[in-house]
């Protein structure tokens, strides 16, 4: 996703790196934890030049008013995913029975459970 920024007059144009622009940089994917037993959640992404800068821009970006607990950053290209076109194959139930109490027969000496 490119868009431009518009440009305020008189406004001095801040070079971000000797070889690199904001475009280059990798896109950090962000998830955060409100509380402890909860799961991560991912709230957004963030184009950063390296792991802690993204950390940092998450925390700034994402947890203004002190919303979390635990932060995780992970670059977009380091997740693989499922296609949700094959969501039929790839999800199907598949019988197991043994998951289940009534599959095991208990022996007379057990009794009563």
């Amino acid at each position: 996703m490119t868009y431009s920024v518009p440009k305020v007059a008189g406004e001095v144009e801040v070079d971000v790196g000797r070889d690199q622009n904001r475009a280059q940089w990798p896109l950090w994917e962000v998830f955060i934890r409100q509380k402890r037993g909860l799961s991560h959640v991912h709230v957004g992404s963030l184009h950063a030049p390296d792991s802690e800068t993204a950390l940092l821009s998450a925390r700034d970006v994402y947890t203004r008013r002190v919303e979390g607990i635990s932060i995780w950053v992970v670059a977009s290209t380091d997740i693989t995913a499922s296609d949700p076109d094959d969501a039929d194959a790839f999800f199907e139930s598949i019988e197991k029975p043994y998951r289940h109490a009534t599959h095991y027969e208990i022996p007379d000496e057990v009794g009563q459970m």
